[in-house]
């Protein structure tokens, strides 16, 4: 639903950004987890502060593994009008650089990173998937409450 004047949005429905540097991976699936859990009763955006060419194919891979289709996604600038339209932002991981907007819910997720400890592939994205899914769920729960 378009909300053409910068005005608070008349439905009761929270709108949130996820953002990450390049808008092909944990934005991504933050934004997928959340409309999956969110079932329409959240508006999901999700944008890179420095958007790059494709999405992380295991990104991708770590949702269809969930039932989840992203795959006609592609990564997009964090913009105005985005950050105008949304109740909440949350940040995945400190490469992207943000500053907080006056009355927005601000957060920066320090997510995972099993790459630390050796893990990569596949199995690095399905812990990076979840330990976003557990916080998208419970952010879900603060933005629905009440």
């Amino acid at each position: 639903m378009s909300n053409p004047s910068h005005q608070a949005p008349t439905s009761n429905k929270p709108a949130v950004l996820f953002v990450c540097s390049k808008n092909g991976g944990k934005s991504q699936l933050a934004a997928g987890l959340m409309n999956q859990v969110a079932n329409g009763k959240v508006t999901v955006y999700s944008a890179g502060t420095k958007p790059g060419k494709s999405l992380n194919p295991q990104a991708v891979e770590s949702l269809t593994e969930l039932g989840i289709d992203i795959s006609g996604e592609h990564p997009k600038p964090v913009t105005e009008d985005v950050l105008d339209a949304v109740d909440a932002v949350i940040v995945l991981g400190t490469e992207a650089k943000l500053e907080p907007r006056e009355g927005t819910r601000f957060e920066v997720w320090e997510t995972d990173e099993p790459s630390e400890r050796g893990i990569e592939g596949m199995e690095r994205m399905r812990l990076v998937r979840d330990d976003i899914r557990s916080r998208v769920r419970d952010l879900y729960e603060e933005l629905t409450a009440g």
